[in-house]
């Protein structure tokens, strides 16, 4: 498989992702802005969940964009991740409608942090093809931003027992830390 199909397959797993999530909002009960308010916090966790799919989608991109070697150990990581994508809609649905209760917002901690570890997963086999010297692996170093991420998330996933919107000014907080572009593999693939 090309590198090309494994993009336009991942772009339109996204693009799905992305339609779902929005299908789950529910129209409001009414036609002022009055109607608007118990829908609040289901907006605010479908937000929170676009920003996390197009941060994704985007390092994903770059990722891939580094790459000039695909194997079957990469498609089944980059499938691994997908899977882990693909519950981001349910878990955001489940975490608005329940207006931020304890399970379901520690739940789609534990989706973040296994799509956070899914990406690392597909970005240290693309790394094992192209080579411990490559742009990529030179671009990515010891991705200490991926390691504080999966300890916020491992963090927000108990506080999340203590109290919900502690664990959401977490998963906040990431994707803030996430929404800063990341510029190490452009700059490496630009020398």
């Amino acid at each position: 498989m090309s590198k090309g199909r494994l993009e336009a397959f991942s772009d339109g797993v996204f693009a799905i992702l992305i339609t779902i999530l929005v299908l789950e909002l529910k129209l409001p009960h009414g036609d002022d802005w009055q109607a608007l308010r118990p829908m609040a916090v289901i907006f605010g966790t479908y937000v929170l969940s676009f920003v996390f799919l197009g941060i994704y989608w985007n390092n994903h991109h770059h990722m891939l964009h580094a790459a000039t070697r695909i194997n079957g150990r990469i498609l089944w990581a980059n499938l691994h991740l997908l899977f882990w994508l693909s519950l981001v809609p349910f878990t955001t649905a489940w975490m608005g409608e329940s207006h931020v209760a304890p399970f379901p917002t520690a739940i789609y901690g534990v989706v973040l942090l296994c799509a956070g570890v899914g990406y690392l997963i597909l970005e240290r086999a693309l790394i094992a093809v192209e080579g411990a010297n490559s742009k990529l692996a030179e671009a990515v170093g010891r991705d200490v931003k991926a390691n504080v991420s999966a300890l916020l998330y491992a963090a927000a996933i108990g506080l999340a027992f203590v109290r919900g919107w502690i664990a959401i000014a977490i998963y906040f907080s990431v994707a803030v830390m996430w929404l800063v572009p990341d510029r190490r593999i452009e700059a490496r693939l630009r020398e």
